[in-house]
């Protein structure tokens, strides 16, 4: 029971970045129309800024070490400790958090200028078209990222004061030896906050009404004198910030690298066609759903009796959904259908 309990903590910040991909996804398609397949980047970049802050802050000079007295030993010390010592120490340790006031900005510019310069031609082409742009445009950004800052997977700790495991057992009554790592539940909860506010902001504000309300009929929205065209840009800005809050806050979990962006494309794609082609509560769903399902499937029980399952059950789940219910778990009719 215990291991079960542990594989659904997984299952669930897992399943929060299925969510909060999906999220941004759905978002585009249900507003614009378009099948972004570039969103994967979107997260990979909202990875590399807190490693780009990481950098910024962690920039340093040689300094002699006074701890070895034999002979002149020099250390590489950042210039935060050198200039403002405890202080500059602490901003170092909390980059990662600190980097989402770099990435809110940042995200929502790179995602007004996707949408200006490129998306916007491409509403009334068909989805092949969309899907062959976009791609494009995400490996063009992937490679980028692999130009400027490697191949290889770059280490991006939280802060130490999170760093260990939060002893989850005994909250709940079940005992010391079910712990599990504090940043993975501050991950969840993030993605929750993030969650809450795009659908507040949906549903109850004025701007957000507009949009839902241009979701369902962006005609007759024009037609009272509203520039839909300039709302959904805004919107497609957000699902930018959305995805790359997403990636800032999962680089400690998982290093970044410049193919992370793809590994969780097509597994957000398949979430949001379970969830339902334009369903915002569905992508949520399914994004829980299915990574609770996939991180028990990779206990090493399951994996006994049904090798390789754990690669595959996301795909079969999705199968049997879509073959139940069309449309996906809450997919609207006429969505996607002609």
């Amino acid at each position: 029971m215990d291991s079960i309990f542990l594989q659904i903590l997984n299952g669930l910040d897992k399943g929060a970045a299925y969510a909060l991909i999906a999220l941004g996804l759905t978002l585009v398609f249900g507003t614009l129309g378009v099948v972004n397949f570039a969103h994967g980047a979107l997260f990979m970049l909202g990875a590399f800024c807190a490693v780009s802050l990481q950098s910024i802050l962690t920039i340093s000079k040689k300094v002699r070490d006074e701890s070895i007295t034999f002979f002149e030993a020099y250390k590489e010390t950042p210039y935060l400790e050198l200039w403002w010592g405890d202080t500059g120490t602490m901003i170092i340790d909390w980059a990662v958090p600190l980097s989402i006031l770099m990435a809110i900005p940042l995200m929502l510019l790179i995602g007004l200028i996707m949408e200006r310069g490129l998306i916007r031609h491409f509403y009334s082409r068909p989805h092949a078209d969309q899907i062959l742009v976009t791609f494009g445009l995400a490996i063009v950004l992937q490679e980028l990222i692999k130009y400027y800052f490697g191949a290889n997977p770059i280490p991006t700790p939280p802060p130490d004061i999170v760093a260990g495991s939060a002893a989850v057992g005994a909250w709940l009554g079940l005992g010391d030896n079910v712990v599990y790592p504090w940043w993975r539940l501050i991950y969840f909860l993030f993605s929750m906050l993030i969650i809450a506010a795009v659908f507040a902001f949906l549903h109850l504000t004025t701007f957000g009404m507009v949009v839902r309300a241009g979701m369902h009929d962006r005609e007759t929205v024009g037609l009272l004198g509203i520039n839909v065209e300039k709302r959904f840009t805004i919107v497609f800005g957000i699902a930018a910030v959305v995805a790359g809050l997403a990636g800032v806050m999962y680089a400690p979990i998982l290093p970044p690298d410049y193919h992370m962006g793809m590994d969780f494309l097509v597994l957000s794609f398949v979430v949001v066609v379970v969830g339902g082609m334009g369903s915002l509560g569905g992508a949520v769903a399914a994004g829980f759903l299915l990574g609770i399902l996939q991180s028990v499937a990779s206990m090493n029980e399951v994996k006994s009796l049904l090798p390789g399952i754990d690669q595959i059950i996301i795909y079969l789940v999705a199968v049997v959904i879509l073959l139940v219910r069309p449309r996906g778990l809450m997919g609207r009719k006429g969505v996607a259908e002609d």
